[in-house]
C-alpha cells in the first residue's frame, strides 16, 4: 500500500469511526433520558471523550497534508490544542453535572427499565469494539491513532459495566445501582478528560514541555567547550509533537561560530529530541544587567547557580 493510499484509507476509517460514535452518543443520551437511566447518559458523556479524541486524531491526520502558509507559519497545529482544551473543559463540566444528578437519584430513586438499559448499552459495547478494530491497524505505527484506539477499547469496557448494572437492575429491581454505576463512569470521564485539559492548558501557556528541564538544557549547552553563557532561553511546544527552542548563547571570541553552533544543535537534538531551534551566538551580552542575560536571576534562588554553572 502506497503512502497516499494508506493516508486516504486511514482517513476514511477515522471518518467512519466518528460517524458510528456520534450515533452511539445520541442513542445513549436519548435512551437514558427516556428510560430515566443516568448510567446510560453518563456513558454517553464518556463516549463524548472518545469523540473528541477521534476528532483530534482525524484533525491531526489531515494536518499532515497541509503545509504552513504565509499567515500561519506554524500551520494549524495550535487549533487542535484549542479544540482539545475546550472539549476537555466541557467534559469536566459534564462530569460535575452527572455527579449532581447521580446524588439526587441516590436520595430519590426513580424506576429504571434494566432490560432496555442492557439493550442500549450492548449496542454501544459492540459499536465501540468495532471502532477499536477499525483503528487497530493504524495504531501500530501512529501514536496519535494509538491513543484514540485505547480510548475506544476503554469505552467498550465502560459500556460493559453499564450492561452489568442493567442486568442487575433487571434481576433484582435495585434501581440504586444505576446512579452508582454512573459515578464510576464519571471517574472514567475525569480520568480521560483531565490529562487532556492539563496538557492543552500547558501548551496554550507555552510552558516547557513535560520531560524537558530548561535548567538541564541550559547546563547541557553550557557544557559544550567554547560556550560561556546561555541566556534568553525559551522552550515551548506548538503542539506536543512540535517542540521549539530559542536562545542566546555567549561564546569565546576565538571559537569558530558555525562549528560551535553545529555542536550545540547536535547536543540538543541528541539529548532532548528537539529539532526545531533558533540559536543566536554572541561574544557579549548587550546589557549584562538585563534579567534575560542571566537565567539565575529569574529564580532568585542561590542553589540554581550550580545548575547553570559553566563546565568544560
Amino acid at each position: 500500500m502506497t503512502a497516499l493510499t494508506s493516508y486516504a484509507h486511514l482517513r476514511s476509517r477515522l471518518q467512519l469511526a466518528l460517524a458510528i460514535n456520534a450515533v452511539i452518543i445520541a442513542a445513549e443520551f436519548v435512551g437514558g433520558w427516556l428510560l430515566n437511566s443516568i448510567g446510560l447518559m453518563s456513558d454517553a458523556g464518556h463516549n463524548l471523550v472518545d469523540q473528541g479524541s477521534l476528532f483530534l486524531a482525524l484533525y491531526a491526520h489531515l494536518l499532515t497534508a497541509r503545509p504552513a502558509s504565509e499567515s500561519r507559519t506554524f500551520g494549524y497545529h495550535r487549533a487542535g490544542i484549542i479544540a482539545a482544551f475546550l472539549n476537555s473543559f466541557i467534559l469536566l463540566l459534564t462530569a460535575f453535572g452527572i455527579v449532581m444528578v447521580s446524588v439526587k437519584r441516590l436520595l430519590e430513586p426513580v424506576p429504571v427499565d434494566g432490560g432496555w438499559v442492557m439493550a442500549v448499552a450492548a449496542v454501544s459495547f459492540v459499536a465501540n469494539l468495532g471502532i477499536a478494530l477499525l483503528l487497530q491497524h493504524g495504531a501500530k505505527d501512529d501514536l496519535n491513532i494509538r491513543s484514540a484506539f485505547w480510548h475506544m477499547v476503554g469505552d467498550a469496557w465502560v459500556s460493559l459495566g453499564v450492561i452489568v448494572s442493567g442486568a442487575a437492575i433487571f434481576l433484582t429491581g435495585w434501581t440504586i445501582l444505576d446512579p452508582l454505576v454512573s459515578l464510576l463512569v464519571v471517574g472514567a470521564i475525569v480520568r480521560g478528560a483531565w490529562p487532556i485539559f492539563k496538557e492543552s492548558m500547558e501548551v496554550l501557556l507555552e510552558s516547557t514541555p513535560p520531560g524537558i528541564s530548561a535548567s538541564h538544557v541550559a547546563a547541557t549547552m553550557e557544557a559544550v567547550p567554547g560556550v560561556k553563557n546561555v541566556h534568553d532561553l525559551h522552550i515551548w511546544a506548538v503542539e506536543p509533537r512540535l517542540v521549539m527552542l530559542t536562545s542566546h548563547v555567549m561564546i569565546e571570541r576565538h571559537r569558530i561560530p558555525l562549528e560551535l553552533l553545529q555542536l550545540i544543535q547536535n547536543r540538543i537534538t541528541t539529548d532532548f529530541g528537539i529539532k526545531h531551534m533558533t540559536i543566536q551566538l554572541e561574544t557579549e551580552c548587550c546589557d549584562p544587567d538585563d534579567i534575560h542575560c542571566d537565567l539565575r536571576k529569574l529564580t532568585g534562588h542561590h542553589h540554581e547557580i550550580h545548575t547553570f554553572a559553566h563546565h568544560h
